[in-house]
């Protein structure tokens, strides 16, 4: 079975968020990891050359494949910050019907400029989803 390719490195968070050639999506991602650091209570840690992970959960499929993910992340993309872990878990579709302006996708949340969301909601959103999270992990121990 192939390997997950997406796995922590040892990169600057710092570096890849200076990296970011568009002003406001580096102004977000930076408030990004600001509140994924304080939801989590983990630092954030590049997983793969371009997501911005916070804490990480160990996973296992019917299929048998498995691997470990970040709880919550982000990947400040060209056209959206692209935000992982944040839906999927009950009564997210309530909280996404009061975000703003967003779209969804195979379980991402895609928001193009933080300005167009609540920010409380998107905070409660992520609380919701890394304590659901958690909840999973540790029903596997």
């Amino acid at each position: 079975m192939a390997e997950n390719k997406t796995q922590p490195t040892t990169a600057s968070v710092p570096a890849f968020l200076d990296a970011c050639t568009d002003e406001g999506r580096r102004t977000d991602a930076r408030a990004l990891v600001k509140l994924m650091q304080k939801i989590t209570g983990s630092a954030p840690a590049m997983w793969g050359p371009s997501i911005v992970g916070f804490d990480s959960y160990h996973y296992t499929y019917e299929s048998g494949r498995e691997g470990d993910m970040p709880i919550v992340g982000f990947s400040p993309r060209k056209t959206a910050n692209v935000l992982y872990g944040a839906i999927g878990f009950a009564g997210a579709d309530a909280l996404l019907a009061r975000l703003g302006k967003h779209t969804t996708g195979k379980g991402c949340l895609y928001i193009k400029k933080l300005a167009d969301v609540d920010m409380q909601v998107l905070a409660t959103l992520l609380e919701t989803a890394v304590a659901a999270t958690r909840a999973r992990k540790e029903k596997q121990v």
